[in-house]
């Protein structure tokens, strides 16, 4: 598809991030107290990052920073205690940690009883994509806890010069996410960011289950999308990405929607022989619209 060259070539992440750092879905999209941004998630992410807090390396390089907030029920104000926060960022020479059983710079904790949760690193650098685009530095999170929908969010830096040229970064609904830091003691750096959880819509993992599997796309020569269950949502597979590929929205009715501004809907009819067809469409690079359709046979 092309979108995964987008991808590859963009490396952005799934924001959703209010003017205060709350953040709310409303059964549909994610929304705020006040303008919202929502981009599709990076190539970086990495399951399964070591349970920790600390992050610094010894003898490594980089600005120290303390990143804290807190973690919030759908009514804003309650905290919600053992909710799992995830944390990744490249080093100092902008590289991610994409392999190594070091899992360097990734970390995942749990909010206590108040709904408080802290990671002490190093400030990221911007870095090169390698294709001469230069995103801005930035911090990716993740926020999940039972009953809510998972929030994926990229925080900027105030002062950073790239932040003008990404596509993302530079939108005008993307103006609250870019962060100011905060002097903390002895020469550290702080940031806050807190976050209000509020409830999901779920796919059942019967339809997961009955939509995943291997697409050939009509009139492609036999070109395919592939959909796979992970961590009860349906993924569309995508190798350019570390993780393998990207989470789809649940909208209801076997319909889908990629997170974020690359307009992608995939719409599944499971058929009575047993095979499932799809229709999606995508916004490619030029703004022009693609359908295409797509059909799985029967298991």
């Amino acid at each position: 598809m092309k979108r995964r060259n987008f991808i590859k070539n963009t490396a952005l992440s799934a924001v959703a991030i209010s003017a205060t750092g709350f953040v709310r879905f409303n059964g549909n999209r994610f929304e705020g107290d006040c303008e919202t941004t929502t981009d599709i998630l990076g190539p970086y992410y990495r399951p399964d990052a070591p349970l920790r807090t600390d992050l610094l390396i010894k003898g490594a390089k980089g600005q120290k920073v303390v990143l804290s907030g807190q973690v919030f029920h759908k009514d804003c104000t309650t905290p919600l205690k053992k909710a799992c926060v995830e944390i990744w960022h490249c080093d100092t020479e902008g590289v991610y940690d994409n392999d190594s059983p070091d899992f360097k710079y990734r970390a995942k904790a749990y909010s206590d009883d108040k709904g408080n949760y802290s990671f002490t690193t190093i400030i990221p650098v911007a870095y090169d994509t390698g294709v001469g685009f230069i995103r801005p530095a930035h911090f990716h999170m993740m926020y999940s806890a039972e009953g809510y929908q998972s929030l994926i969010t990229q925080l900027y830096f105030t002062g950073d010069k790239y932040i003008s040229k990404d596509i993302t970064a530079s939108s005008p609904s993307a103006a609250k996410r870019i962060l100011d830091f905060k002097n903390g003691k002895n020469g550290e750096k702080t940031l806050a960011f807190n976050v209000t959880m509020m409830e999901k819509i779920p796919a059942s993992l019967a339809v997961i289950q009955q939509l995943a599997g291997l697409y050939m796309i009509a009139g492609g020569k036999d070109q395919k999308v592939e959909f796979y269950k992970r961590d009860n949502l349906l993924w569309v597979k995508d190798q350019s990405s570390i993780n393998g590929g990207y989470p789809l929205m649940y909208n209801g009715n076997n319909t889908f929607a990629s997170y974020g501004p690359i307009e992608e809907t995939y719409s599944f009819t499971p058929q009575t022989d047993g095979s499932v067809k799809l229709v999606y469409s995508e916004v490619n690079r030029e703004k022009v619209k693609v359908v295409h359709e797509a059909s799985k046979s029967k298991s």
